[in-house]
């Protein structure tokens, strides 16, 4: 799994970076990937909610308006935003070979596996003659109305269907922190916990191999087509020897050991020598790391209480002896553990809802601790979220807030809508 270099390398503090450069999650900011929200929110009903992971139906316009306002936010503080759907349309467009392969691969991880229907489909999306907009087409789903009548010689067709879709929409793309991970030079390319989100992987897969900035350059540190699930919401960068991993709904434990090995064994360019696992517990409110616990400043982090009673932390490090890993559990305060590893004296806690129990559910459900750090002690926020944020205040951090009514209802905050690419170190 080397990296292989490319004369599209950039250079920060007159040292030579890839493409990728993540080594923690408080350093300022300099490259980020998002996605626009699209007509996948139109695809969006109150009978497919559950099975699409949302709470209620967004307003598609004011989605985008609010999200326009978050990448604002980010450039106006000297960040460069890049956006998912481009990067996958430039990648069309300096492969047109690959087009097909990628159009039969999204098929058949959509469920399309008779030939007639993969078909009918393919010869609708030829259509699209612009790959930006073909790239939306599989991010937005596909109706029937789309296609028109069907005629097939399918016993399924001459059943009543109370569906309306062809082709599922990926109404949580705009999540671009779940489908993989930024560590050190690499990407940690997920299995997602979903059938639902597994397919937005897809793109992160063909941009990686084959984008003319990136091809060669950035090496998978897990794979998409490992057997075990995990999500890029509980991956947090500490500095370049430590990484943090929630054992959550959405990541095995299982996964979190086949990275590791993976990690000191396969991949010549890694420099993370201890994997913090953290079991936090298993529940929608909960479901990744980052809606419960991230870092804000050098010796700072958001946190909701719930967890401070629960959690089990383990310590993943090389077993090189027998060509395998070391796990240890640790046992104590959080901020102990916390300040042993990243070799501090002490670290802080800030409690969404300041300590107010009432304040911390509701706040918490409204990604109050989903904190987006773009330096240290300068962090993006949903303004909703007003005890939390003006706790933050108070102690000192520079708090950008973001009005968002619309994009919470996914059950993400700043942090989950943006995939850091590079940042300083």
């Amino acid at each position: 799994m080397r990296a292989i270099c490319s004369p599209n390398e950039k250079t920060i503090g007159g040292k030579q970076m890839s493409n990728i450069h993540v080594t923690s999650e408080i350093k300022t900011l300099k490259k980020v990937l998002l996605h626009r929200p699209g007509d996948e929110l139109l695809n969006l009903t109150p009978d497919t909610l559950g099975e699409l992971l949302f709470d209620d139906i967004p307003d598609l316009y004011e989605a985008q308006v609010e999200h326009d306002r978050f990448a604002k936010i980010l450039r106006d503080n000297g960040v460069e935003v890049v956006y998912l759907e481009d990067l996958m349309a430039e990648t069309l467009d300096a492969h047109p070979e690959i087009k097909e392969q990628f159009l039969d691969q999204w098929l058949v991880e959509s469920g399309v596996h008779t030939a007639e229907y993969h078909k009918i489909i393919k010869d609708y999306l030829a259509k699209f003659t612009n790959n930006k907009e073909l790239v939306l087409k599989t991010m937005a789903g596909i109706t029937f109305r789309e296609i028109g009548e069907i005629h097939t010689n399918f016993l399924v067709d001459r059943l009543e269907s109370n569906s309306h879709l062809l082709v599922n929409p990926m109404p949580n793309l705009y999540f671009t922190r779940d489908p993989f991970a930024s560590v050190g030079n690499g990407a940690v390319i997920n299995r997602m916990y979903s059938v639902t989100r597994n397919r937005e992987t897809i793109y992160a897969d063909y941009i990686f191999r084959f984008h003319p900035e990136y091809a060669g350059n950035v090496p998978d540190l897990y794979g998409r087509n490992n057997h075990f699930h995990i999500e890029g919401g509980d991956v947090l960068n500490v500095n370049e020897k430590l990484l943090f991993i929630g054992i959550s709904q959405r990541t095995q434990a299982e996964a979190i050991q086949d990275l590791a090995m993976k990690m000191f064994y396969e991949n010549e360019g890694n420099k993370i020598e201890t994997i913090l696992a953290f079991n936090i517990p298993n529940s929608r409110a909960f479901m990744h790391l980052d809606t419960v616990f991230t870092q804000i400043d050098t010796d700072a982090f958001t946190i909701h209480p719930g967890i401070m009673g629960t959690l089990q932390v383990f310590a993943v490090t090389a077993d090189r002896a027998n060509h395998d890993v070391h796990i240890e559990e640790h046992t104590g305060k959080l901020e102990d553990i916390l300040a042993k590893f990243m070799g501090l004296d002490k670290v802080r806690l800030f409690p969404c809802g300041a300590g107010d129990p009432l304040a911390a559910e509701r706040e918490q459900w409204n990604d109050g601790s989903n904190t987006l750090t773009i330096a240290p002690g300068k962090i993006i926020v949903y303004k909703r979220n007003y005890v939390t944020n003006q706790y933050l205040k108070d102690n000192g951090f520079e708090v950008l807030e973001l009005e968002a009514s619309n994009l919470c209802v996914g059950r993400g905050g700043p942090r989950c809508m943006s995939m850091p690419l590079v940042r300083e170190d």
